[in-house]
């Protein structure tokens, strides 16, 4: 095996959830650059349109489809929709911090539903295509939180925290089936959703000072780890979860 070309993604099929932005926006492109095609989802088809324009107006092949995962009623819809897939990138999410005193159902079950609930289904439809296709790889977004404690993010980190288990059970049990099931764990990048953290400037400065290779994270970072893992030059790694973070973990 070329040791270049078992990095291709060339002939894959490819959906990112959550893509229309921030780091789901990054993965797609990345994707897209190693060869694939790219099928992005998000909740509002304006977005959906803007987010698929940028792709093409590289050169990149891809399309779009609405997809709400709370709305798990509609996975299996759009995913036969869509068709046959390679690669599934479970990337949409949300996070909202709040003191676990003040936190509510609403916002306990709207952040399960969509990190961890959403995931799975995706997961499941995904992986019925695949098994048609003799395998494919499913990737899922986790985080920091999945492996330590931050402060009012209980159901945030919970729904993190169940992704790694998630990961260990589909990637056994689906392993005879071809498919391989990993994580990404970003440290601390700057995107739209966690941007509020980074207007904080005693914040940014405290840490940074953890992170040893001495700066946040910038999306470019992600492009390697997405690649690789979904390509055959990962061909006998599943169940791991990859921390993309400048060090941080083993730092603390």
């Amino acid at each position: 095996m070329n040791v270049m070309n078992s990095f291709s993604l060339s002939g894959q099929r490819a959906l990112v959830t959550g893509a229309t932005r921030g780091i789901g926006l990054a993965l797609a492109g990345a994707l897209a650059q190693a060869g694939a095609s790219v099928v992005l989802t998000g909740r509002s088809s304006a977005t959906v349109e803007r987010a698929v324009g940028e792709l093409q107006a590289q050169g990149f092949r891809a399309e779009g489809r609405v997809l709400d995962v709370t709305c798990t009623g509609d996975i299996p819809r759009v995913l036969g929709e869509i068709g046959e897939i390679d690669i599934l990138i479970n990337n949409a999410g949300t996070e909202q911090i709040c003191p676990s005193l003040d936190a509510d159902e609403a916002l306990w079950d709207n952040i399960i539903a969509t990190n961890l609930k959403g995931a799975f289904f995706c997961a499941q439809a995904a992986a019925r295509s695949m098994i048609r296709r003799g395998g494919g790889t499913i990737i899922n977004l986790c985080s920091l939180t999945s492996t330590v404690g931050v402060p009012g993010a209980a159901a945030y980190g919970s729904s993190k925290s169940g992704l790694t288990g998630m990961i260990r059970t589909l990637s056994t049990e689906w392993a005879p089936q071809g498919i391989r099931v990993n994580g990404i764990a970003p440290g601390y990048f700057e995107t739209e959703m966690t941007r509020t953290f980074y207007q904080d400037a005693a914040w940014v400065d405290s840490m940074q000072a953890k992170i040893p290779l001495g700066r946040f994270g910038e999306l470019e970072d992600l492009a390697g780890a997405v690649v690789f893992l979904c390509s055959p030059a990962a061909r006998y790694i599943t169940g791991q979860i990859l921390y993309v973070d400048g060090g941080y973990l083993a730092a603390i």
